[in-house]
């Protein structure tokens, strides 16, 4: 590795604006910048070479970009990507949007072609905002060198404010090359909103009011002290507390409180509870299509109260009867205190959420059973374990089987990307080398990007990768079963020895075909991590089983 030194974060001195830019991540306390190099952004590069922001090269910028969203995940700041144009932009469009659906702030670096050579068909020319304007926040061209600072730290406050997002800054490669004695600039405040005394009463006066109150969490603006106060302030009211879709770290699943997590493969039941319902409190989130069965399930008579630090609440598409202005972790200081529900109500969605999450009686086949597998990784997995999947059939045994006990703790991409697991179980062995990573995916979902073992390896990350391999894409294969049974088409996938591709990586890697061999591989390769080596086991589960069994 380079020695590096903090020379790039100089003031009052004449630097190149790609210099200045660095400076300026330097001054914002960004430690990683994750991307695939180009010649368009060479200055950018150069910078870096003396700063202490580590350049995390990546094999693809679709893997760079879900990395810099799993950071910003776990940490609350913007996760920074760095791609040249055209090609390099294109491949990091996968997490420009999923960053803009699950609302987490991102600042994209767009290496551009020099100014003088637009409008021309130059080589890999492309429009920025034409690209990226309907995905992004903001778009963002670097057109005068000494504006270098002053637009990137524009770009962290627009990705951190209101809903989160991605913002986008284009660099023309000559831009880049300009001298400049503009100096960095102060971070922009960023409010987080809050909760007045009025606001406070008029929530109790309609929790006051509720039989059957539902408490759904989601969304963004959390920290580790909000949910644990939130679900704290549940458990002395007795309100059932619900994660949406993929944010079911939000709430440790050994609280009473609990009541499991609506979605994609969650229990049918607590659409019946939503139903029910005779007041929706959606804390960081909103009522959306994944959440309520296609905008079909929750009472419509139930009042509804948002606590959103976005004005516009975007995705939210149904009544507001109160809107709090105000992130989960702002909403958490201002917690209004009163009498505990029946706790008939919340018990019995708790006792649902245990059978649900129960996994079924062993199946003896000549294949790994998922749920047993899945069962003994609970078990040998460390109460703040960070778990990160992507999207498939797999991503539900995750969901439904590993209990997450600390906030953050779960990487998951509620727009349903494919490819996401492995890069953001790198990235959160990078951002916390101290914590056990555990990345679960499927055979279609892993290879998307399973080129970023590489990066694993060059920069001594240690998630634990399990790969479901069922030889197909098995979530289409289940909608073809729904709507044309026994018509399987271009859903079939040969895969390689996953286990073999990790040791040509120089990791651990095994492949299994039997149940009973799983809990000695999974301590064969949690051993491999404790010794600083990433490992993958790859399991031969049946093609026809594409849910869990559970109880």
């Amino acid at each position: 590795m380079v020695e590096k030194s903090a020379g790039a974060g100089r003031t009052g001195v004449e630097r190149t604006a790609g210099a200045l830019l660095v400076a300026q991540l330097e001054a914002l306390g960004v430690p990683r910048v994750y991307g695939v190099p180009g010649e368009s952004y060479l200055e950018v590069l150069d910078a870096l070479h003396d700063s202490p922001i580590d350049m995390v090269v990546c094999r693809q910028e679709g893997g760079a970009g879900f990395m810099a969203l799993a950071e910003a995940r776990l940490t609350g700041r913007p996760g920074v990507v760095a791609v040249t144009r055209g090609p390099g932009a294109a491949n990091a469009a996968i997490a420009v949007h999923t960053a803009w659906q699950d609302a987490t702030p991102m600042v994209l670096l767009v290496g551009l072609i020099p100014v003088a050579d637009r409008d021309r068909e130059s080589f890999q020319e492309f429009s920025l905002g034409g690209w990226f304007g309907t995905t992004a926040k903001r778009v963002i061209t670097l057109d005068r060198p000494e504006r270098a600072a002053e637009q990137v730290a524009e770009a962290f406050a627009v990705a951190t404010a209101g809903r989160p997002g991605p913002v986008v800054i284009g660099l023309p490669e000559d831009v880049l090359t300009a001298k400049t004695a503009a100096p960095v600039v102060p971070a922009r405040a960023v409010s987080g909103g809050a909760v007045s005394a009025p606001q406070a009463e008029e929530l109790e006066v309609l929790l006051g009011r509720a039989e059957r109150p539902l408490v759904i969490v989601g969304g963004t603006g959390w920290t580790a002290d909000a949910a644990a106060a939130v679900t704290a302030w549940c458990e002395r009211r007795r309100f059932p507390v619900v994660a949406d879709w993929r944010c079911q770290d939000m709430v440790d699943h050994d609280s009473p409180a609990y009541a499991g997590w609506f979605g994609y493969g969650s229990d049918p039941g607590l659409l019946d509870a939503l139903d029910r319902a005779d007041l929706l409190l959606f804390v960081g989130g909103q009522y959306g299509d994944v959440l309520s069965g296609g905008y079909t399930r929750g009472n419509p008579d139930a009042p509804t109260v948002v606590v959103s630090a976005d004005p516009d609440l975007r995705a939210h598409q149904r009544r507001v009867d109160l809107h709090l202005l105000a992130t989960p972790a702002a909403f958490a200081g201002a917690l209004p205190e009163g009498p505990a529900a029946d706790p008939v109500w919340w018990e019995g969605l708790r006792a649902a959420r245990e059978r649900f999450a129960t996994p079924g009686v062993p199946v003896r086949s000549e294949y790994v059973d998922l749920d047993m597998a899945v069962a003994a990784l609970a078990e040998r997995m460390t109460p703040d374990a960070i778990v990160a999947h992507g999207a498939g059939q797999h991503a539900i045994w995750a969901q439904r089987f590993l209990p997450r006990h600390s906030f953050p703790s779960l990487l998951a991409p509620r727009n349903g990307a494919m490819g996401y697991g492995l890069p953001a179980a790198v990235a959160a062995s990078l951002v916390h080398p101290g914590r056990q990573v555990v990345c679960v995916a499927g055979d279609g979902c892993f290879l998307m990007n399973g080129q970023e073992l590489a990066t694993a390896a060059a920069y001594g990350a240690t998630p634990l990768v399990v790969i479901a391999d069922n030889s197909g894409y098995g979530t289409i294969r289940q909608h073809q079963q729904r709507h044309h049974p026994g018509r399987p088409s271009g859903t079939a996938l040969v895969n390689p020895d996953f286990g073999a591709l990790a040791r040509s990586f120089g990791l651990h890697g095994e492949r299994l075909s039997r149940t009973d061999d799983v809990p000695a591989a999974l301590d064969r390769a949690l051993a491999a991590v404790a010794g600083g080596r990433a490992a993958v086991l790859h399991l031969d589960v049946d093609p026809e089983i594409l849910q869990p069994r559970g109880v």
